[in-house]
Parts: structure tokens; sequence; C-alpha cells
């Protein structure tokens, strides 16, 4: 039986975040994570406690469950033509289902691949741009790659920006945290201007009012 991958949502819109931001892509969201079940009930116990994406399911925008070239044909209508085209798998944890194939399929029909990853699953070597977001208590063995991006406060010692600053990646980023009632903006944009090698990230898709 061919494998089937497990999509949340597919669709069209601008990245928003991190080095890429302002660039069309194609967001393919693999459904499922390995740090919370994504169940509010489970919440409170889980390794990540502040995701802000469902990631249960199929039921999203172009949701369900595809085989290999069914995924690779669904990247590549979502596509307007034109410029480098671009898509960025993303989840819950991606890794847990991309792999070398679907990344072959995708270049295939002339895709630049990225990964937007909690760095806890070995990346595959065909991935064109790596984004790694670690999590506290969550062991990272992601060390390397096109951007850190870090969501910022986060209360554990393992999760403070100098635990990360030797890593081998590219770009360093913190991003506010997102939480109601809470600006951490002024505490990132002090943090970022008492240590240069760190930008801010902004969630700029939600100042636009996109996905």
């Amino acid at each position: 039986m061919a494998r089937t991958y497990k999509i949340k949502e597919s669709f069209y819109t601008l990245q928003g975040e991190g080095a890429q931001a302002g660039r069309a892509a194609v967001f393919l969201r693999f459904a499922g994570c390995n740090l919370w079940s994504g169940r509010e009930e489970d919440r409170s116990g889980a390794v990540c406690q502040f995701c802000d994406t469902d990631f249960i399911g199929t039921d999203g925008q172009n949701g369900g469950r595809y085989t290999l070239q069914e995924c690779a044909d669904l990247v590549a209508s979502l596509w307007p033509g034109g410029g480098t085209p671009y898509v960025v798998c993303t989840g819950g944890e991606p890794l847990l289902q991309l792999d070398e194939p679907l990344i072959q399929a995708l270049h295939d029909r002339g895709f630049e691949v990225a990964v937007e990853t909690n760095g806890t699953v070995v990346v595959p070597e065909s991935i064109d741009w790596v984004c790694v977001s670690p999590k506290a208590n969550a062991k990272l063995v992601v060390t390397v790659g096109d951007e850190l991006k870090l969501v910022y406060p986060q209360p554990e010692w393992g999760a403070q920006p100098p635990a990360f600053t030797d890593l081998g990646f590219t770009h360093f980023f913190l991003q506010p945290k997102d939480e109601p009632g809470t600006d951490n903006t002024p505490a990132v944009v002090g943090y970022c201007m008492a240590h240069p090698q760190w930008r801010i990230s902004l969630q700029t898709h939600k100042m636009m009012g996109i996905d």
C-alpha cells in the first residue's frame, strides 16, 4: 500500500515570520506533533504549552490524506505561476511525516522546499531552507540550519537565548510570545538591542489579517 500523508491544510499566502517574511509561499501543514497532542485538555502537561496552531486532523482547507504524487500535485496547483515556487512545510511537527521522496517530488515540480520544525527530529538532507523553533524541555537534535527562531520569553533555563548563540545557524530571531493580555514585544526589542546577534521576528501575517 502506498504511503499517505496526513495534511491538516494547505494554502497560498505570504510568509509572515523570520528571514523569509513577505515572500509568497504555499503552506503545507502536516497533522500531528510530538510535543503536544493539540487537545486543550492536554496543554498543561505538554512539553510545548504555548502553540497557537490547530494541527489536529485533516479538516482544514485542502486537508486530507494524500499519496506522494497527490500531495506534490496539490502544492503545485496552489502556486499561481511566476517567480521561484516556494513551499513551507509546517505543522505541528512536519518531520514526523515529511521525507526524502516527497521533497524530491516537490523539487521535481520546481519548488524550493522549506521546513519549520521544533528541532527534535533529524532534517532530511535535501531540504532547501531549515527554520528551527526550539522548545523548553525538548531535546534539540537539529543544531545547524538557516534560521533559529526562538519564541520569547520562555521561563525555563533551557530556552534562554544564550543556550543557542553558539549553534550553526545563519540567522537568529526572537519572536514575541503571543499571550492574551501581554505585550512581549518591548522585552524582545530590548534584548535584540542589547544582543545584536539576535533580530526580531514579528508575526506580520496577523497584522495583515492573512493566514
